[in-house]
């Protein structure tokens, strides 16, 4: 990251607005081994609304991640696949896989420890930044 720059406009950020998304990387990753229609990515990721997954395919396909390719028929139909730039993100992805494995309960536990020093009227910080959106 530049020093001298202004960091909300850091290529840094882009970055990590990219994989911050809870949705994207999970879609990366469940396109990585092939093209799939939207039935089969929601199957296979589970727990995702079919307008969530419109969304975040529509938002992967804007930042050139994934490519959408629709065939004519009867019905017509229409798959996702990764492009070489979305493959580039798969080493990252598996990189904070493998660091959730490995210090999920010790942030789990955090978490929990901090739950237990306040009131319970209280809900948990946003995990989101002050002043940005959702």
């Amino acid at each position: 990251m530049p020093s001298d720059g202004v960091l909300a406009d850091c290529r840094a950020r882009l970055a990590f607005d990219l994989l911050g998304n809870t949705w994207n990387p999970v879609v990366l990753w469940a396109l990585r081994h092939r093209p799939s229609r939207p039935g089969e990515l929601r199957v296979r990721i589970g727990g995702i609304s079919p307008k969530v997954l419109t969304e975040t395919l529509r938002r992967l396909e804007f930042n050139g991640l994934v490519a959408r390719r629709a065939y004519g028929g009867s019905p017509p139909r229409v798959d996702y696949e990764l492009t070489a730039l979305g493959r580039t993100l798969l080493p990252r992805i598996e990189a904070f896989g493998a660091w959730a494995h490995a210090h999920g309960d010790e942030v789990m536990a955090a978490q929990e420890n901090a739950c237990a020093a306040t009131p319970s009227t209280a809900a948990p910080p946003s995990p989101r930044p002050p002043g940005s959106s959702a």
